[in-house]
């Protein structure tokens, strides 16, 4: 009987030690809020915009670690719903509030309808869709 509780007590210590020596690493991070704004200034949220503005996006995160990547996405919408990309910005970091931006190549932007997606960690996290009238 005593060899029985000494055989399962060494097992359930190697199991203790297994997985003590595995590395095992969920990311706390979270998006508490991603907001589109035309003036990180004052941070005004909106989804209209005119067609010399810029395009920023702020991302607001909690419990980042600095392995903690951010990536937006951005893209023009057209009539049918078909999403064409635009460009997309990548940022690993705990920084917050993280500010994404998009500036026209040629100035104005075609008035018409765009997307920005945010992803945390490689998983797609928010869907912002916007305007330019």
């Amino acid at each position: 009987m005593n060899k029985r509780f000494l055989l399962i007590g060494l097992a359930i210590g190697m199991l203790v030690l297994a997985s003590l020596a595995c590395d095992v690493s969920a990311s706390t991070a979270a998006i508490t809020s991603a907001t589109l704004t035309a003036d990180t200034t004052t941070g005004a949220a909106t989804t209209t915009f005119t067609p010399d503005q810029t395009f920023y996006c702020v991302v607001v995160l909690a419990n980042a670690p600095d392995t903690t990547k951010v990536k937006a996405v951005w893209y023009t919408v057209d009539d049918a719903g078909t999403a064409t990309k635009l460009t997309e910005t990548e940022i690993v970091g705990s920084a917050s509030p993280i500010n994404f931006k998009l500036t026209a190549n040629t100035p104005p932007w075609p008035v018409g309808k765009y997307r920005v997606e945010i992803y945390l960690n490689d998983t797609l996290n928010k869907t912002i869709d916007f305007s330019v009238q």
